[in-house]
This record gives structure tokens, C-alpha cells and sequence, in this order.
């Protein structure tokens, strides 16, 4: 009902902008919609209208929209705010989501932010800002609640009142000791239910899970989903508490995942621009329709090399086609599954020749019906047992080794600290390609030509 609601106030919103009426338009971005609904309304508006929308957008809530921008939109809006304007959009940002939007200033603009901050706010700035931004550190927020294992729950529960609101999906307590050493963690329904007047130390958690500053955001991801967290403590490598990773980012890390590996398989960025100009999309773009032209070429000089026997039996070129895109697509079977089995922890050395034993046999089987399937076609169309024989030949070749090199090459790639999504599909296109070139054209070479 909701999501029916916001949708409703964006259809008019969009009409009153067609119709002139912008003091209607900016009541309702200062209001009428959340946040999140005006970032998509931003991504979804060409240039040129998305500088008006922006525009209408008051100086206070423009972090809050920005927050949920795309890291390509962001830094498009950020490169044109000063010092001054970065402070008053971010005022009220969770400290997580102000680091994001920090990492993408100059260093000149950060320090001047920086400095017009309070000692205690620039502290934990910095502290954050001291990881990689794909680090259990960098995604961290630094605004915890901590208590002492020593007080008694009705001590905690005063405490807590003194408090207008609790930090977001707060979930427990986090108990260190006065050197902010991590002891453990007081889950809130512990607090809720137990006898007031014992202490913290007699019910607090101690055998919990704690991140590393250092562990990558991925790693992070795959523990919240294993043990279904809510929160979770960062600690440095002395054990001292520094903030803590919540549920909020990891959503955001899971979905960021998922967009890098589709638009890597087509050599693209994530965090692009839907509307970006034309310039600047061609030459992102130009790069990998580069490397693809290089891999074409390769192809084509191995079909080349059997120009003579194309030229004298027409029919294979009719029919070669189908053996290199029958070894891709098997091939980008395995290679998806592979894939997603590195991301999820699934794949190590001691399943991984499983893995290749499974996927041959998948490949062969594969191979023989579709081999049989083909060969009868070619057989009916060209009144060719031989050329029929051959092509069924070609194509368990190809799928065989489309297994192998799917199964293979995004453990070798990781292993080589590539990323498989990225470049996987390209290499492995170019090898079934090759393969299935010289395996067809090779054999009929041979069956019709060797005499």
C-alpha cells in the first residue's frame, strides 16, 4: 500500500515539473516523498531536468539523497558543493553513510569539512576513515552504545533513558572494559527480562562473533547471512572496540555484489550513470569493445587458416557457427555457477576436482544428445553422413573443454587476484570459440581434404 502510495506522489511530482508548477514540485521533495523515492526520481530524470530536481531539493536534505545516489550520480553532485554546502547536507547523516559521501571529496574540500566539526565527531571520522572503504572498518559506525560489565542492569536501563533515541538497529549493548577492550555484548531482551539488579557480567554474551577493522566487506556479508546478524562489533587488532557494522549496510553490500557481477560480464561499471552523456558511456564502453575486437580477430585468423577447405565445402560455413555458440553458452553455464560459488565461500581445493569430475560428465552427456541432434540436421539439410559425423564430433569437443575452462579458469583468475566476472566471460568465449573453430574445420579438413 505504501509503495502504491510513493508511487502515486511521483506521478504527480513529474507532473507538476511538465506543468511549470515548482513550488508544488518542491513541497513535495522537501516532503511529500522519502528520500530514497527522490534519489531514484534523480536517477531516472535526464541531465537536464535532474539539475532542476536538484535544485528544488533543500540545502538540509541533500545528504539524506544523496545517501542513496548511485557512487557515480554522487560524486557528479558532490564535485560541485563546497565545504560549506557538504556540512549542511550532512548534518544529520549516520556516520557510516557521511564517510561514503566524504570519500568522494578532494582532500582540500574533507579537511575543510573536517575542521568545522567538533573534536569528538572529527574523531570518529577519521577513525573510520583510517580503512578502505571495502573493509569491515570502512563500513563501519562509530555510534555504539557501550557499557561496563561491572553495573548492575538497573543502572543500564537509567542510563539508556538519559538517551533521546538508541542508534539505529540496535540490537545489544556492547560491554568493553575501560581501556574500551571488547568483552562482549548485552543483548536488549536480556536487558528487558532479567532481574534488574544483577550485573551486566552475569548476563551479557561473551562467546560472540567480533569483525576484524580488516576483513573485507564481502567476508563481512557472508557472516551476517550465516548467523543471521543484526549487528556485529569491529574490533582492531589489540581487541579494542571501534564501532560496529549493521544490517542496513549489509544490504547494501549484497546488492553492490550482485549489480558488479552482472555489468562485469559486459565489462561495465556498476555504479554508471544511467542518463551519463553519450561521451563519457563510449569511452567507458571502448575498452572492452576493444579487448573484444582483440579476441575476435583471434577467431577469425584461426578460421583462416581453413580458408581453402570453407572455399571448396560451403557448408561448414553454414554450420560453424553452431559449434562455437553451443561451447559458449555451456561454457557461461559453468562459469556462472562457478562464479557464484567462489562468492558464497563454496569452492575450495579439496571439492574443486568434484566440481570438474561434475561438470565433464554434464558436458559429455550434453554433448552426445546435442551432438546426435545436430549431426541429424546437417545429415537431412546437406545429404552428408560425413559432414553430419563431423559437426556431432566438434561439438562434444568444444562443450568438453567448455566445461573444463569454465570450471578452471574463475579459480585460476581469483587465484590471480582478477576478478572472474569481469574478464571470465571474455577469455572464455575467445577459448570455445577457438577451440570449436579448429576442432570443426580441423576434422573436416582432414575427412575431406587429407586425399
Amino acid at each position: 500500500m505504501a509503495e502504491h502510495s510513493n508511487e502515486e506522489k511521483r506521478s504527480r511530482l513529474s507532473a507538476a515539473l511538465s506543468s511549470g508548477a515548482m513550488g508544488q514540485a518542491r513541497r513535495m521533495l522537501n516532503g511529500g516523498l522519502p528520500q530514497v523515492d527522490v534519489a531514484h526520481l534523480l536517477e531516472a530524470t535526464p541531465p537536464k531536468e535532474r539539475e532542476i530536481l536538484w535544485g528544488l531539493i533543500d540545502e538540509e536534505l541533500r545528504g539524506d539523497v544523496l545517501q542513496y545516489l548511485s557512487e557515480d550520480l554522487q560524486s557528479d553532485f558532490i564535485g560541485r558543493m563546497n565545504a560549506e554546502e557538504v556540512l549542511a547536507a550532512t548534518t544529520n547523516l549516520d556516520l557510516d553513510d557521511l564517510v561514503d559521501l566524504l570519500q568522494r571529496l578532494p582532500d582540500a574540500v574533507i579537511g575543510e569539512v573536517l575542521q568545522s566539526m567538533d573534536a569528538q565527531d572529527r574523531h570518529r571520522i577519521e577513525l573510520a576513515m583510517a580503512y578502505p572503504e571495502d573493509t569491515a572498518g570502512g563500513i563501519m559506525n562509530t555510534d555504539t552504545i557501550t557499557v561496563r560489565p561491572d553495573i548492575t542492569l538497573d543502572v543500564v536501563l537509567r542510563y539508556l533513558r538519559w538517551h533521546d533515541q538508541l542508534p539505529d538497529s540496535t540490537d545489544a549493548l556492547l560491554v568493553v572494559s575501560r581501556r574500551d577492550d571488547f568483552i562482549g555484548r548485552l543483548p536488549i531482551n536480556k536487558l528487558l527480562v532479567a532481574d534488574p539488579n544483577i550485573t551486566v557480567r552475569e548476563v551479557m554474551e561473551t562467546d560472540c562473533l567480533k569483525l576484524q577493522a580488516t576483513l573485507e566487506d564481502t567476508e563481512v556479508a557472508k557472516l551476517f547471512e550465516k548467523f543471521d546478524l543484526i549487528s556485529a562489533p569491529v574490533v582492531d587488532d589489540d581487541n579494542r572496540l571501534l564501532g560496529r557494522v549493521t544490517i542496513d549496510d549489509v544490504v547494501d553490500i549484497i546488492r553492490e555484489d550482485a549489480e558488479h557481477t552482472v555489468m562485469s560480464m559486459a565489462g561495465l561499471d556498476e555504479e554508471e550513470d544511467t542518463f551519463s552523456p553519450a561521451l563519457k558511456t563510449s569511452r567507458r564502453r571502448a575498452v572492452w569493445l576493444g579487448i573484444n575486437l582483440l579476441t575476435a580477430f583471434l577467431a577469425s585468423s584461426v578460421i583462416g587458416l581453413f580458408e581453402g577447405t570453407i572455399q571448396q565445402i560451403t557448408a561448414l560455413a553454414v554450420l560453424m557457427p553452431i559449434v562455437a555458440s553451443m561451447g559458449g553458452i555451456g561454457g557461461s553455464q559453468t562459469l556462472t555457477v562457478m562464479i557464484r560459488g567462489i562468492a558464497l565461500g563454496h569452492v575450495s581445493g579439496s571439492n574443486l576436482r568434484w566440481l570438474l569430475r561434475r561438470e565433464l560428465i554434464a558436458g559429455a552427456i550434453n554433448g552426445l544428445i546435442w551432438a546426435v541432434v545436430v549431426a541429424v540436421i546437417a545429415i537431412i539439410w546437406f545429404q552428408d553422413i560425413k559432414l553430419g559425423w563431423i559437426i556431432g564430433t566438434a561439438i562434444i569437443i568444444n562443450l568438453l573443454i567448455a566445461a573444463l575452462t569454465g570450471t578452471l579458469l574463475p579459480v585460476l583468475l581469483k587465484k590471480m587476484h582478477i576478478d572472474p566476472a569481469l574478464s571470465g566471460s571474455v577469455i572464455l568465449t575467445t577459448v570455445t570459440d577457438v577451440i570449436g573453430f579448429m576442432a570443426f574445420l580441423g576434422l573436416a579438413t582432414m575427412f575431406y581434404l587429407a586425399h
